[in-house]
């Protein structure tokens, strides 16, 4: 019997709703909800929180859509300007993503982000998760919108364990669409809730049972909290790693008002190495430029390609 079926028939319904009741008095109040709130804004939200905290995101979030706030604005400036715009966000390939994002929903929808999944699937840099988010929270469908806080809700409120484990999409996407209600407006209101319920409360560490307002039917609680001890993910460390050396060269570039020489970048980090081996890694992902007079730039878009004599 699958593990999921232990919940009783009445259980999701009441699950969604005790949540979603819950969510519409202790939510937070985030600029990408609300009901005026553009389908773009989502969609620049959900990239941006991406491996981000919430608190780095709002006020790139609030500066990015101030510059930009439709994709043909961002699709007619240059995807190095996104990247600097992109500041210390970190992984500033979503910079390259979005803009090219843009430039698809300028070129080819009409400068309307799509409703429809496969069509939001079909644009650069948007996956299956972004895709149904933005389905879900722009366009008010019936998605499972399945984030690290909805499998931890999941494992422990649904089916007692402390952790979610390793992802499994078929069963994580199956075990939230069956707690959806029917009703797509209730359904993405349910989904928001799920993500701030495991983002306030149902935490990965220190978890605040006491607020939990499905504390009473929770499973890990009723089976006394059993401590998980299934397969973990190990810790990524961050200093002197390659990402960091790429993020200092990155730093170098988004400060200066032209194209840089090699001599800038050589005094961002001391391993000569390493620091080869992370600008070759940025020049392969799009992020760097190298000039042919050996100069080093952000980014060129189309039809904007830079002569290295005219920036001095």
């Amino acid at each position: 019997m699958c593990q999921h079926e232990r919940v009783p028939e009445a259980s999701p319904h009441e699950f969604a709703t005790t949540v979603s009741t819950w969510y519409g008095e202790h939510a937070r109040d985030l600029p990408w909800r609300g009901e005026n709130v553009t389908a773009w804004e989502v969609l620049v939200s959900e990239i941006m929180l991406q491996q981000t905290p919430v608190q780095r995101v709002l006020p790139a979030y609030d500066a990015w859509l101030k510059r930009w706030p439709t994709p043909a604005a961002l699709a007619k400036d240059s995807p190095g300007e996104a990247v600097r715009m992109w500041g210390k966000l970190g992984y500033p390939r979503r910079a390259l993503r979005l803009h090219a994002c843009a430039e698809a929903i300028a070129e080819h929808h009409a400068g309307i982000v799509p409703d429809d999944v496969e069509a939001l699937l079909a644009l650069p840099g948007i996956g299956a998760y972004t895709a149904r988010a933005i389905a879900t929270f722009a366009y008010g469908q019936r998605q499972p919108v399945v984030d690290t806080n909805v499998r931890r809700l999941i494992a422990r409120a649904i089916d007692g364990t402390g952790d979610a484990g390793p992802t499994s999409t078929t069963r994580d996407l199956a075990a939230v669409e069956r707690l959806l209600p029917a009703q797509p407006a209730a359904a993405a209101r349910a989904s928001i809730a799920f993500m701030e319920l495991g983002a306030l409360v149902c935490t990965a560490r220190n978890p605040r049972c006491s607020a939990c307002p499905v504390r009473s039917s929770c499973a890990w609680r009723l089976a006394g909290y059993p401590a998980y001890d299934g397969p973990t993910r190990p810790v990524q460390r961050f200093a002197g790693t390659d990402r960091q050396v790429r993020g200092l060269l990155m730093d170098v570039l988004r400060g200066a008002d032209a194209p840089v020489p090699g001599s800038a970048l050589d005094i961002s980090w001391p391993d000569l190495d390493q620091r080869a081996r992370a600008l070759d890694a940025l020049i392969a992902d799009g992020l760097i430029d190298p000039l042919p007079d050996g100069r080093f730039a952000l980014p060129a878009g189309r039809g904007d390609q830079r002569d290295p004599a005219a920036s001095g």
